[in-house]
């Protein structure tokens, strides 16, 4: 296990591989862990590192970081005390949401961004996530599966509070319209059958501009990257294989990984 002591907090974080620097930051269920797989994959050509925020896994539980824009800080913090330059994100469900307050104060140090199952707005996470003690959500968002239980076993350690204050977060402050105008280049993954966020309507989806795009993987619920990782992993490395500053909707010609899953 490796960790970093930041602001006297200790923050616990794993790495793999050599190269460009990629930061995986995971949602409101769970850990770094259930990353490992995509991360073996970013290894090949990336430097990957998977981080547990505050109140989840290893990291410290202390309420007064628990908010979206401190989670943010966490990761600054973090990309500075390590020596890592510009990076790729790749944020799930509350790990975007951080990521979209990340770039909104540091977007020269974003190169790209994939944020998966990430609530747009409020109103797009179900009342659930609200109310449900943490093993309910693992019920209810898991698919019970040896995989899946071994991916999430870390999110019985997380502190409910974390799931509330950033709820109350996006509540109190969208992220993304303000993210949007930044011209980061970023993709949007949803899972088409995830029961806790929304997929965004077509009339939002055709309002983004060039540098954003949305991919839906239908047969995927709220973690595509354990429910189909072959699927997950193959977009994941097309996406990070872009040239700098491409824009993601170049992917709606490369059906390649899509050919490859069926």
């Amino acid at each position: 296990m490796s960790a970093i002591i930041l602001d006297g907090s200790i923050v616990h974080y794993e790495a793999l591989g050599r190269g460009r620097p990629i930061v995986f930051l995971h949602g409101w269920v769970g850990s770094w862990r259930y990353w490992i797989n995509a991360m073996q994959i970013a290894s090949t050509s990336f430097r990957a590192y998977a981080i547990d925020l505050f109140g989840f896994g290893d990291t410290t539980r202390d309420p007064a970081h628990y908010s979206i824009e401190r989670q943010a800080d966490l990761i600054n913090h973090f990309l500075a005390e390590m020596g890592i330059g510009k990076v790729a994100l790749v944020g799930h469900g509350l790990g975007a949401l951080v990521g979209f307050s990340f770039v909104k104060q540091w977007s020269k140090s974003v190169d790209r961004m994939m944020a998966i199952n990430c609530p747009l707005e409020y109103e797009s996470v179900n009342a659930r996530m609200r109310t449900s003690s943490m093993p309910e959500l693992i019920e209810w968002l898991s698919d019970r599966t040896p995989e899946s239980a071994s991916a999430l076993s870390d999110a019985s350690k997380t502190d409910p509070l974390t799931v509330s204050a950033s709820l109350a977060g996006l509540q109190a402050n969208n992220l993304f319209p303000e993210f949007r105008s930044l011209g980061v280049p970023s993709l949007l993954v949803y899972g088409g059958n995830d029961p806790a966020i929304s997929v965004p309507s077509q009339e939002k989806i055709d309002a983004f501009p060039r540098h954003i795009h949305q991919i839906n993987l239908e047969n995927s619920g709220h973690f595509p990257m354990i429910d189909n990782p072959n699927q997950f992993n193959r977009l994941m490395t097309d996406f990070l294989a872009l040239e700098s500053g491409a824009s993601p909707r170049d992917l709606q010609m490369k059906e390649e990984w899509k050919r490859r899953v069926r």
